[in-house]
Order: C-alpha cells, then sequence, then structure tokens
C-alpha cells in the first residue's frame, strides 16, 4: 500500500460527470478540496489494524463519491509505523507542508498522544477515532483533540468488570500490553471488580511485540483464577490465543479480553482457538441490528473479509464528520466553527444503529455490548452480542468530578480497592 494517496477532482471533471453547476457548488469548487491527513500504523505490531483503518476511511470515501460537506476531498495517507517519533514526523509533514485542514488516525495511545501535543501548539483538528488515551477526554483535554466515533480505554471495561463479578467471578488476573492503552483498560476492570467485592490476584506486563508467552502463562496457571483478562493487541494478540490454547489453559479457565484482542484483525488470522473468548466493546460485527448487518455485507463483498472495529471506527468518524461540514456548508478553514459543530453533532445511520453524542468532555456515549467469539455457518468467527449496558459514558456510574480526583490509570494506579 503507498504510504501517500491523493484523492482529487477537478471543477472541469465535475462538470464533466453531469453534476450541476449550482453556485454553491461553484464557490465551493473555487475553495478547493478539503485537505485530509490520514495517519495510521501500516508497519510494526499492529499493521494489520492500520491497514484497515485506511479501508474504512477509503470505504466512506468511496460511498460519498470523495464529496464531504459540499466539496471534494484530498486525502493524504502517511505512516507512523507504529511509533511516536515518526507519528509526529508524520503530523508535521502532513500539517506544516501539505497544508491539512484535518488529521484523522493513529491506532496506539504513544503514537496519538505525540501527535496531540503536536496539534495543541498548531491548532490543527485531529480527529480520533481509535486512539483511547483517558486523558484526552478527562484531565487533559485539549479541544481541537476530538474522539469522533471513538471511546476511553477504561469506558468499556469498567461494565466488564461489573458483568465478570455476575458471573461469579471471584478471583481474576490480568495480563497486558505495558503501555497506556493496556493500563487503562485494565484498570477500568480492575477498579469496578474489586470495589465490587472481588480480588485482582495479580497482573502481569509485557513488551509490545512479544513472541513467547510462555514464562507468563506458566505463572498465570498457577494461580488457580476464576478468569483471567487479557488487553493485546495486533500480532501480539494472535499469538497469545494461540498459545493459551496449546498451553492447555483454554479448556481450564476462561479469557475474556479487551475488545481489540478478538478483533477480526485478529481472529480471522486464526481458527478455534478464538472461539468462546468474551470481550466487550460498542460495535459488534456479528450483531443482528439491520444497519450493522448491511455494514459488514457491504464490507466484506468489497473487501473479502469481516470488517474490524479499525475500519468501523474510521469510517464512522469519517460519516461523524461529514455530518458536520454539511451543517457548515463545508468551512472547514473556519476552525472554531468546525470544532464546535462537531461537538453539537450526533451520529446518526452509522453501523451501530443507534445515535450517538458527546458527553459534556467531548466523550461519545454508548451501548455497550458483551460480546462472544462464535462461528459462522461458513466457518468464519466473529462476535456476536449476548447482553448490552446501555448509555455507558466514560465515568460509569461514577460522579465525574469525584472521579477526576483520582489519578489517571497507569501501572502504578489501577483503582484497586484492598480487602
Amino acid at each position: 500500500m503507498d504510504r501517500r494517496q491523493f484523492l482529487k477532482t477537478t471543477t472541469a471533471a465535475v462538470a464533466a460527470a453531469g453534476l450541476g453547476a449550482a453556485p454553491w457548488r461553484s464557490a465551493m469548487a473555487q475553495a478547493g478540496p478539503i485537505k485530509i491527513g490520514l495517519l495510521a500504523p501500516l508497519t510494526g505490531v499492529v499493521a494489520s489494524g492500520g491497514k484497515e483503518m485506511v479501508e474504512g476511511v477509503q470505504f466512506y470515501l468511496d460511498q460519498v463519491k470523495n464529496e464531504m460537506g459540499g466539496r471534494k476531498v484530498e486525502l493524504t495517507i502517511e505512516d507512523d509505523a507504529s511509533n511516536p517519533d515518526t507519528a509526529l514526523q508524520k503530523a508535521r509533514r502532513l500539517v506544516e507542508q501539505g497544508n491539512c485542514h484535518m488529521l484523522i488516525g493513529d491506532l496506539l495511545a504513544n503514537t496519538g498522544l505525540a501527535v496531540a501535543n503536536y496539534v495543541k501548539g498548531t491548532g490543527t483538528p485531529y480527529f480520533i477515532p481509535i486512539i483511547a488515551a483517558d486523558d484526552l477526554t478527562q484531565r487533559a483535554r485539549i479541544k481541537n483533540v476530538i474522539r469522533v466515533a471513538g471511546y476511553t480505554a477504561s469506558a468499556f471495561t469498567h461494565p466488564f468488570g461489573d458483568w465478570a463479578l455476575k458471573q461469579g467471578y471471584k478471583r481474576i488476573a490480568t495480563i497486558s500490553q505495558d503501555y497506556t492503552f493496556g493500563h487503562e483498560q485494565c484498570g477500568g476492570l480492575a477498579q469496578v471488580f474489586t470495589e465490587g467485592g472481588g480480588e485482582i490476584v495479580q497482573q502481569f506486563w509485557h513488551p509490545l511485540n512479544t513472541a513467547d508467552f510462555s514464562p507468563y502463562l506458566g505463572q498465570l496457571a498457577e494461580l488457580k483464577v476464576d478468569a483471567i483478562f487479557a488487553m493485546e493487541t495486533g500480532a501480539d494478540s494472535t499469538r497469545f490465543i494461540q498459545q493459551y490454547a496449546s498451553f492447555g489453559l483454554k479448556a481450564k479457565t476462561p479469557l475474556l479480553m479487551a475488545m481489540n484482542g478478538t478483533d477480526q484483525s485478529v481472529i480471522r488470522t486464526i481458527g478455534e482457538e478464538a472461539e468462546g473468548i468474551i470481550s466487550a466493546a460498542h460495535f459488534a460485527e456479528g450483531s443482528d441490528k439491520a444497519v450493522t448487518a448491511k455494514f459488514t455485507k457491504d464490507y466484506e463483498a468489497k473487501y473479502g473479509k469481516i470488517p474490524s472495529l479499525y475500519g468501523f471506527s474510521m469510517y464512522s468518524g469519517m460519516m461523524w464528520i461529514d455530518a458536520a461540514l454539511k451543517k457548515m456548508g463545508g468551512k472547514v478553514e473556519d476552525r472554531d466553527l468546525f470544532i464546535d459543530t462537531v461537538l453539537k453533532t450526533e451520529l446518526d445511520g452509522s453501523p451501530l444503529g443507534k445515535a450517538v453524542k458527546f458527553d459534556a468532555y467531548g466523550n461519545p456515549v454508548y451501548d455497550v455490548t458483551i460480546r462472544k467469539v462464535v462461528k459462522r455457518a461458513d466457518g468464519k468467527y466473529w462476535n456476536v452480542p449476548t447482553q448490552t449496558y446501555p448509555e455507558v459514558g466514560q465515568f460509569w456510574k461514577y460522579d465525574p468530578e469525584t472521579y477526576l480526583k483520582q489519578p489517571a490509570y497507569s501501572r502504578t494506579f489501577q483503582g484497586i480497592k484492598k480487602a
């Protein structure tokens, strides 16, 4: 895949296509295209997800004939290489040389935080459908960093901790990649689970791109816990699921995973090892909701695979941005108006099948589903919803002001209530 892709259509081409010459169209054509810079990890440990981020954006642009808010779109794609220094370098190139009106993307929290700190100084609107660092809509909010169709890392693991308690689990161990996204997902589950009377017996942290999980699996096997929660992304998740099964733990201890752990970008590359794994998310590609089923079918027809969280999130993020641009006549150059309009716009008609709006802190509020990996009739695996927690915000059932007084979840603070 090329690192940079330009989608351009001249005014003459528009006229030739017979799209009409209404005065407002002419004015928008003269204003030039809307320039969008897309950052995605096309190389590195999460490259599979990064490629699907690009597909999600392109899938939406194809459906709207490469036009948003009445103007043509020029898309430039850059590979952040799953590296924060590279992400920062590419963001600068897109803004300072490419003159992009906005940035969208990044996958890993550390790359997103690097770009967020940069645009804090430039004022460039930066949309993060996937970057889930909690504090970007909590203690360190940056107004021009907007979580369209995104989520905080801990938002879905809060109800997951509640669900685990209601299954009768009393003792859980966690294992996670050792970076912000992992710390926060584990923290969300650990706080709710322990406040409800559960015990986090032990937590294991490992570096990104771990090849051999046997040292961790050996220790997990000895703990005799009721369930294990794993926070893994990309190739690490593939390896973990396979090794968990081959180690004999799948038959003995229920495996709960962060939503990215059983994402399509992972489970389509393996087989029955993934079957039965439970996760919590806002999107379940195996849902029987009509709009979800249509999106999944159309995406699969175009790309030959079931859509991932990454493809879905970027598609929905573009849909949300487009809805705001339509409200404001495509005047993307007015940054303040653009940002305010996005924050006041609800996402309607997305593959979720339910309107989504921002909370007072700029974070979307979703119905969260508990999902189970099951085999389809054609032998492919996907996530099917089994239970729903309605209207879940980033603060769960906590008072936001009180919640924000505690530290952000980290390796040293997991919100664990001691017995």
